[in-house]
């Protein structure tokens, strides 16, 4: 389970690139380059809590959009 769908779709939607969102994300304290976040969305790291809150101003948004969609698998005893 992962919410890299989501991070693009708010990517996508805020009209940012990967490059250009980083550097937004640098004003935030957040020193992400363009690889790492591709590795968000693409599901192959997980992200830091930090930058979720930074996102969440950069896209004004509610945390609830990151986890749009994404339900928990659970396991029967």
């Amino acid at each position: 389970m992962n919410i890299g769908d989501n991070l693009r779709k708010l990517r996508y939607k805020a009209g940012f690139s990967q490059e250009k969102l980083c550097v937004e994300l640098q004003r935030y304290k957040c020193d992400i380059g363009r690889t790492t976040y591709e590795k968000y969305e693409n599901g192959e790291l997980n992200i830091r809590i930090s930058v979720l809150v930074a996102l969440r101003e950069i896209y004004d948004c509610k945390y609830d959009d990151f986890f749009e969609g994404l339900v928990a698998e659970r396991i029967d005893s």
